[in-house]
């Protein structure tokens, strides 16, 4: 009995042993077939095959104007009448110019996305589809900032079309495939993955993904799937020296497309939601100057006549949420903004002097506005002179009818006038120079030295770190934060 019982406990070990090679082999299994899924496949054949009736190539004409080179004759010479009449008669040739494009059905009735770009002064525009059928396209509607257009084609039958995807969800690394007309070759396809996310090239509404799936002359307009078949991006923009791929693409992602195509469908042009602020983005110093927590949000720089003035955001706020979604920075706000629904009544939070305020705000539509000047009466008092701010390393002085004229400020215009300053200095640091505006100091308006000197000396009695600054350029205002007693 005892030597079996010692038996089994020399057998044990090695059956244990072999259970532990059999399940971490099961898991290793497992976690092979879950990279294997999640991993390229064997063949993008299929998906390709499922969108290319979707896919289509564009090509426009425009008729471009070119007027005749004038011989040139001496003012006032007998040939001067000939040569004039022998070219009204010749009159101004033009010539057929083309483009090609991309784009692809996003509706069985007919309804094409593409870039802008690609169809813009288009006196025709041509649409060929998978199968070799042409057709007419119309114009629906086009925005600029987003550089997406929509077209329209008239067809007996149901077109096969594609649906957009969640752009959001897509990860740096998720294979994508791209379809078009590379350099004008017919349909193609390339894959690659995603680079990177949230690109920005040039404008306020700019969501780029980057991609190193081949994109080239002729893909704009084109579409950029996921391995579902869901667009997910417009291909817009390449970066090559030489006009070819060298792997980084831009696609507009489908999140900014989406809302952009639906206006142009419904009402021929984009509404835009309108705020009315000027912004700039919370640094570290402006955030400690201000006493918030984190460095946050959009800060007011100025407030002119429009939706928030009218619902009493004042200059100096910090914009934290807008209708529920968390402020990370400008570019945030205005995308949120700029996809709110006009006419809406939203709520908007606001830091303001060591606290929150929620103020009630209806959205209006984008809009140019400009900002009427006001003239001032001039004061008869004596004007203070120019002062020196040491610990700054500032010379500062009123504004004058002189130092208005000098450096072009508007009639307006009040603060405190940099005279000069020192390169070395924390001011010139942030960026500071001769001719800006100190327009406030600690969300206190100055319009003399003495002022400034006082409010910056209130600071230094407060034991603040460092204080705000509201600093105009050429009109143009934003807030830096310096710190008052830089010496000490």
């Amino acid at each position: 009995m005892k030597a079996a019982t010692k038996q089994m406990t020399q057998i044990s070990p090695a059956i244990h042993a072999l259970y532990l090679l059999i399940v971490t082999g099961f898991v290793w299994v497992l976690l092979a077939n879950a990279a294997l899924s999640r991993g390229a496949p064997d063949s993008f054949a299929d998906l390709a095959e499922q969108i290319s009736p979707s896919v289509v190539n564009i090509t426009t004409t425009t008729t471009v104007v070119q007027s005749q080179n004038r011989p040139i004759v001496p003012e006032g010479s007998p040939l001067e009448d000939f040569f004039r009449d022998f070219q009204d008669r010749r009159g101004e040739r033009q010539r057929q110019g083309s483009a090609l494009g991309s784009g692809f059905v996003i509706s069985d009735d007919g309804y094409i996305v593409t870039n802008n770009h690609v169809i813009e002064q288009a006196d025709e525009i041509i649409i060929e589809f998978f199968d070799g059928k042409e057709l007419k396209a119309e114009i629906v509607g086009t925005d600029p900032k987003t550089d997406i257009a929509v077209l329209k084609v008239d067809h007996s039958a149901p077109l096969e079309f594609v649906t957009f995807g969640d752009s959001d969800t897509a990860r740096v690394g998720d294979w994508v495939m791209a379809m078009g007309n590379p350099l004008g070759q017919g349909f193609s396809v390339s894959v690659g993955i995603i680079s990177a996310r949230n690109r920005l090239l040039r404008g306020s509404y700019d969501d780029f993904l980057q991609t190193d799936a081949a994109i080239n002359r002729g893909n704009s307009g084109g579409p950029l799937f996921n391995l579902d078949g869901e667009v997910i991006g417009v291909n817009t923009a390449i970066l090559s020296p030489n006009g070819g791929s060298i792997g980084i693409g831009f696609s507009m992602s489908s999140r900014v497309v989406k809302t952009v195509v639906r206006q142009l469908r419904e009402y021929g042009e984009t509404k835009r939601g309108w705020l009315g602020v000027r912004i700039q983005d919370v640094e570290e110093d402006v955030a400690e100057a201000l006493g918030l927590e984190k460095a946050a949000g959009a800060l007011v720089t100025d407030v002119p006549d429009g939706p928030a003035k009218d619902a009493g955001i004042l200059a100096g706020d910090v914009i934290l949420t807008f209708d529920g979604t968390d402020v990370v920075d400008t570019r945030g706000l205005v995308r949120t903004v700029g996809a709110a629904e006009v006419g809406k009544t939203v709520r908007v939070v606001v830091f303001r002097e060591g606290g929150t305020q929620t103020l009630m705000v209806e959205v209006g539509r984008l809009e140019s506005v400009s900002l009427a000047s006001t003239t001032t009466s001039d004061d008869a008092t004596p004007m203070p002179e120019p002062q020196e701010m040491a610990k700054l390393g500032l010379m500062v002085g009123p504004i004058t009818d002189e130092a208005r004229s000098e450096f072009g400020l508007e009639a307006d215009e009040t603060g405190v006038l940099i005279l000069e300053i020192d390169e070395d200095s924390e001011a010139f640091e942030k960026g500071l120079r001769v001719g800006d505006v100190i327009a406030e100091i600690a969300q206190t308006a100055v319009t003399t030295p003495a002022q400034m000197e006082e409010r910056m000396q209130d600071a230094i009695e407060a034991g603040r770190k460092s204080v705000l600054m509201l600093v105009r350029r050429e009109g143009q205002p934003r807030f830096v934060a310096i710190e008052p007693n830089p010496s000490e």
